[in-house]
């Protein structure tokens, strides 16, 4: 009888400890990473990018348990301009507090704290929750994505959109701002997110 109990014990240990050791952190490619964005307009619309500085990817098996990313605000670009001087004044523009506050937050930063394995259109695999934090203010979202794990590392992209106002990017909003007409800039922005570990 002993004996089965310390053969249990040692087969719990065993199970215990591999459970651990299947957990894995896969480090994110920032160089193979990007974000694009797309805001939108009365007359119009603008986009661009903002560079993926670092981020990772927590696994345990075939379950995503964690990940953190973090987006290098100073990067900001605007690509559907061409001509110099007006690119650069938008892109000052949004480094301004009426956009984003570069100067006083230069990260944004996504905290994973929930994921539902969920087919959806598109290919999705996966809802993700997390919190976002942009200008230092903090709120949950929850949205779509496609995520392939790999043997070493991990393929994810989303598509989605935030209502800006939330995080005090209030600049040209008709909800905020009266008699704004076709001045107006829409409230939800559009993000098209692509991180992976592959180098």
């Amino acid at each position: 009888m002993k004996t089965i109990k310390t053969l249990a014990l040692t087969l719990l240990v065993l199970v215990s400890a591999g459970t651990i050791n299947a957990q894995t952190t896969h480090t994110a490619n920032p160089a193979k990473s990007t974000l694009k964005w797309l805001a939108k307009k009365v007359t119009g619309q603008h986009d661009g990018t903002v560079a993926v500085k670092s981020g990772s990817l927590t696994v345990n098996g075939d379950q995503i348990t964690g990940g953190n990313f973090v987006l290098d605000m100073t990067t900001i670009k605007v690509t559907d301009i061409k001509d110099a001087e007006s690119n650069g004044k938008l892109v000052g523009h949004l480094n301004s507090d009426d956009f984003f506050s570069v100067d006083k937050h230069k990260e944004a930063t996504f905290n994973i704290t929930k994921v539902v394995a969920k087919k959806g259109e598109n290919g999705n695999t996966h809802e993700i929750t997390g919190d976002l934090t942009i200008k230092g203010i903090t709120h949950s979202i929850t949205f779509p994505a496609k995520v392939t794990l790999l043997k070493s590392g991990f393929i994810a992209s989303a598509r989605f959109g935030i209502d800006r106002t939330k995080w005090d990017i209030k600049y040209g909003s008709a909800s905020f701002v009266d008699g704004i007409g076709d001045k107006a800039i829409y409230d939800e922005v559009e993000f098209d997110l692509y991180i992976t570990s592959a180098k």
